[in-house]
């Protein structure tokens, strides 16, 4: 071809992990080409349009790339975060979009080309070299695969997985039995076209056109048991904004899901059918609501501007990797609140390759069976979540009460399930890793994304600057890498009560490092050298005093009656917080005593965030 390019790094996809990837790899030194298929970057966080995101929400977990993404969300974003109930983070999806872009600008050693979708990849015997576009091509030592449904995977014929899998593969305990109905209707979970929509207050909003295959008994019941208001404010953004990714009789979609993987023909009509049906669902509500909601003006960089630039995508082409990670791993310990980051894992032996960073042994299920000891790149806390129209379907519980909220079980996710089984010069980064289709539902997260992304850039450029593939890149030199980045540093165990500011928090990640057996079921770390509480100053500073009477409803449900000041006097607020020693103090008061604290009002999920508590 006349154009081409080469490159350290090539991430193809600039999606939540193909965006981290290609900033981590560039900064880490590596000549870096990222090449997206739409003009925003950040995938569900921008241009899918959930500008609302969930998991990762705890202090402790705020840390690498993601953390730095919520620094700068919370100097740019007009009014703040405090705006929605489904997140404690929510803001105007063009600020995402423009926090990524700057950051892509500032470094001279990255080059962003937009608007592209990859037609072919190159390869030498079991390495990827390179990947044809449209109107150029790049080769790359080391390639990653960061598409929104893992096409690179397919046109490498590299082995993938689609759909469920039974019981009886690894022993998963909400797998089903059998295939039935429900696997063969919905082979993955449902993606979502998000719509954005905004209240117009007392003026008119443009009525919104029905599209041609709308069904209103698709939607009706959508928010009983919620209420309109409470509905709306389930993905409230700042400035009137509605995100509308409702999943009760709302714009979930997945008729003939399996089309996205058949043909460029098909996975076409799929979205075109999928866009429709959240165009409907917006003008169901507008009819049941009124003429006050209507279609958002100029929120996207295409027409109409209220809908995201593609669809919010759950799930994946999943990876055959050297390891898959099953819902036993992200399940917590019994008797704790977190999963082990040791636990095992069925790997495949790769032929021909040896498998760097992993214990093979013999035994198991499978007959090949992994330690993932010291192999932890990532963490996530989500709970597992399934979507499936009309369908409930039932899953292992993994979500605690914490901070007078709930949250989910804090799991790790390990190297190995980046890398192909049998191919070289790729790794994977998006929600395409090696994992069941079980426990996608709770790796395939925006945060649990931009981690995998974070640890999958740094491990690219690193195996340039070491001439190495990345199944034999050692995985230590990767994790100290990570916690030591001079821009994001970020944590790889998860401890409820290791912010990142401590000054021991290097320390403590890598002692659970060196020694898994020690790590506590608690999910807390025990500070032998004493506490040290370390606090954020600005968030301080845009809090709120409050003084008032605390009501303990259960162990972990907390209950304010403001008695100052005076213009919130006998207001009842919800207290949650997301700071471990805020957590800590909240669990130890007594019902009913008099307290002053500093937090920031979400008046849409009616909770005070405690962000400072009787002087700690």
């Amino acid at each position: 071809m006349a154009n081409q390019y080469q490159a350290d790094v090539l991430v193809v996809g600039g999606g939540t992990g193909g965006t981290a990837a290609a900033i981590q790899a560039a900064r880490r030194g590596a000549k870096t080409i990222l090449v997206s298929e739409f003009p925003w970057l950040g995938g569900m966080l921008t241009s899918a349009g959930v500008s609302a995101p969930d998991g990762n929400e705890l202090e402790a977990f705020q840390t690498g790339l993601w953390g730095a993404f919520l620094q700068e969300l919370r100097q740019r974003q007009p009014g703040g975060l405090d705006n929605s109930w489904v997140s404690f983070f929510s803001y105007d999806p063009r600020i995402g979009a423009e926090i990524f872009a700057d950051w892509v600008q500032e470094l001279p050693n990255l080059h962003w080309i937009s608007r592209q979708v990859p037609l072919e990849v190159f390869r030498q015997g079991d390495s990827i070299t390179g990947v044809r576009f449209a109107d150029f091509a790049v080769t790359a030592k080391i390639i990653l695969d960061a598409t929104e449904l893992g096409d690179l995977l397919a046109l490498a014929d590299i082995p993938y997985r689609w759909g469920w899998e039974l019981q009886s593969e690894w022993g998963e305990p909400s797998a089903p039995v059998t295939f039935n109905s429900l696997t063969k209707r919905y082979p993955v979970q449902a993606p979502t076209w998000v719509v954005i929509m905004q209240d117009f207050g007392e003026a008119l909003a443009s009525e919104i056109p029905a599209a041609p295959n709308y069904n209103p008994s698709q939607f009706t019941g959508a928010w009983d048991g919620y209420g309109a208001e409470i509905f709306l404010n389930y993905g409230r953004l700042p400035g009137g904004l509605f995100m509308i990714n409702w999943p009760i009789c709302g714009n979930d979609y997945a008729e003939g899901v399996g089309r996205l993987i058949e043909s460029d023909v098909s996975r076409g009509e799929f979205i075109q059918e999928s866009r429709w049906h959240s165009q409907n669902f917006a003008h169901f509500i507008q009819k049941q609501l009124g003429r006050r909601y209507g279609l958002a003006e100029k929120v996207f960089p295409h027409t109409p501007t209220a809908f995201a630039l593609h669809p919010y995508y759950r799930e994946s082409r999943r990876l055959v990797g050297l390891t898959t990670i099953r819902e036993q791993d992200i399940l917590p310990i019994a008797g704790g609140r977190v999963a082990s980051i040791f636990n095992d894992a069925f790997a495949l032996q790769p032929f021909g390759h040896p498998t760097a960073g992993v214990c093979v042994r013999v035994g198991g299920a499978s007959g090949r069976e992994a330690s993932l000891t010291g192999e932890v790149i990532a963490l996530g806390n989500y709970a597992n979540d399934h979507h499936y129209p009309g369908v409930q379907f039932p899953l292992q519980p993994k979500s605690i009460r914490w901070g007078g909220r709930w949250t989910g079980t804090p799991f790790t996710i390990p190297y190995s399930c980046l890398i192909p089984a049998t191919t070289d010069g790729f790794l994977v980064c998006e929600k395409n890793i090696s994992v069941s289709h079980i426990a996608n539902g709770a790796t395939r997260l925006q945060p649990v994304v931009m981690g995998i992304g974070q640890a999958a850039g740094m491990a690219a450029a690193m195996c340039v600057q070491l001439n190495c593939q990345p199944r034999d890149l050692p995985v230590r030199a990767l994790q100290t890498a990570l916690l030591e980045d001079n821009r994001s540093k970020t944590a790889i165990i998860p401890l409820f009560n290791l912010p990142p500011n401590r000054s021991d928090w290097r320390h403590w990640q890598l002692y659970y490092l060196d020694n898994p057996q020690a790590y506590p079921i608690s999910g807390d770390c025990p500070f032998p050298s004493g506490n040290e509480y370390p606090h954020s100053k600005a968030l301080i500073r845009e809090s709120n005093c409050f003084k008032g009477i605390f009501y303990r409803l259960s162990q972990q449900e907390y209950r304010f009656t403001v008695t100052a000041p005076a213009a919130y006097q006998g207001q009842n607020w919800q207290l949650v917080t997301l700071r471990s020693h805020i957590d800590e103090q909240l669990r130890a008061y007594p019902h009913e005593q008099l307290i002053t604290l500093w937090g920031r009002q979400n008046h849409f999920a009616n909770w005070l965030l405690v962000e400072h508590l009787n002087g700690r």
